[in-house]
């Protein structure tokens, strides 16, 4: 099967204008500008099938936004070829723009004094969805975000969560192919966060949408992809499944114990690294071959009440792995 985003050393660069601090600078400006290239994304290459849901992560200034917005055709590339659906994005033409969709947590498509409802009725004639399409789709969508009660009240009266919810309908009224979605749950709070990951999840199961996530939360990433693509200074570093990164680097577990009485955090600390500490109630790193055995003997050693084995948050395995510049 052929690939729907199809990505070939891609490369998007800038000129960065530099001027010395001053007004002699200023003035040197005027007659002699300075320059330096900014290599946002430096020869990316990737392919997507059908309805895969990939995390697009990594640190901020490492290239994901850029990326996101030379496939949806918002930036013409420096050099090399993106392929989406068989058409070249920055062409932009209108078949394309018909089958995709960018999500973006900190940009608004809704009018501000508007009922969201006017909104949706605007994007309907912008992408000719017939009259039919258009109010199924509405009315799913509304009733899966239960948002229904709110489709006619203006937009600044609704909280941030209820405008995310309206977003994401104005966003899929033309049932998109590919979802670009970046920074979808940035601003809200963890329940309203998980809400719209479940969403995403029963949307893509359900409409086969081919999905690139970027988020700064890794949750995010962890509950709805299981493959994850990771930028650092404009390059790939890493494509492949999440487990694998996980198993790869995440060398330890951590064990979390309470206690019936209170224990000494000396003898605990004979078991793993104790990384809290509270003399009921204890987290300790150990390695994550050994587990069990350690595990095993802190219920036959210590007055445990209630033991709980959690493997590290994907975000600190990532943080580590640029912090140590390791080679995934």
């Amino acid at each position: 099967m052929e690939p729907v985003i199809k990505v070939n050393k891609l490369c998007k660069y800038y000129k960065q204008h530099k001027k010395e601090p001053g007004l002699k600078g200023s003035i040197k400006a005027l007659f002699k500008r300075k320059y330096k290239t900014i290599k946002a994304v430096e020869k990316v290459s990737f392919n997507i099938d059908k309805g895969e849901m990939v995390g697009f992560i990594g640190p901020n200034g490492a290239g994901k936004t850029t990326t996101l917005k030379v496939l949806a055709g918002l930036l013409y590339p420096t050099s090399g070829e993106a392929k989406v659906l068989g058409y070249i994005p920055h062409k932009r033409q209108a078949e394309y723009q018909k089958q995709f969709s960018l999500v973006m947590g900190q940009k608004n498509q809704l009018w501000w004094d508007l009922p969201a409802m006017e909104s949706f009725i605007l994007n309907k004639e912008i992408y000719d969805v017939p009259d039919k399409q258009y109010k199924e789709t509405v009315n799913d969508l509304a009733k899966l975000l239960d948002v229904k009660k709110i489709l006619k009240v203006q937009v600044r009266k609704l909280s941030l969560g209820q405008r995310m919810k309206c977003e994401l309908i104005a966003g899929l009224l033309h049932s998109p192919k590919i979802l670009f979605l970046d920074e979808p749950t940035i601003g809200l709070d963890v329940i309203m966060q998980k809400k719209i990951r479940e969403f995403y999840k029963n949307y893509n199961e359900e409409y086969k949408t081919t999905v690139i996530l970027t988020s700064h939360y890794m949750d995010d990433v962890k509950e709805l992809c299981d493959r994850i693509i990771i930028i650092n200074k404009g390059k790939i570093v890493f494509d492949g499944e999440l487990k694998k990164i996980i198993k790869k680097y995440a060398k330890n577990k951590y064990l979390t114990l309470v206690f019936l009485k209170e224990v000494d955090k000396k003898d605990i600390a004979r078991y793993g690294k104790v990384v809290n500490y509270e003399p009921l109630k204890t987290t300790i790193s150990v390695s994550r071959h050994v587990t069990p055995h350690i595990a095993s003997e802190v219920l036959k050693d210590l007055p445990v009440d209630d033991l709980d084995i959690a493997e590290p948050k994907l975000e600190e395995i990532i943080r580590g792995l640029f912090q140590t510049k390791k080679k995934i």
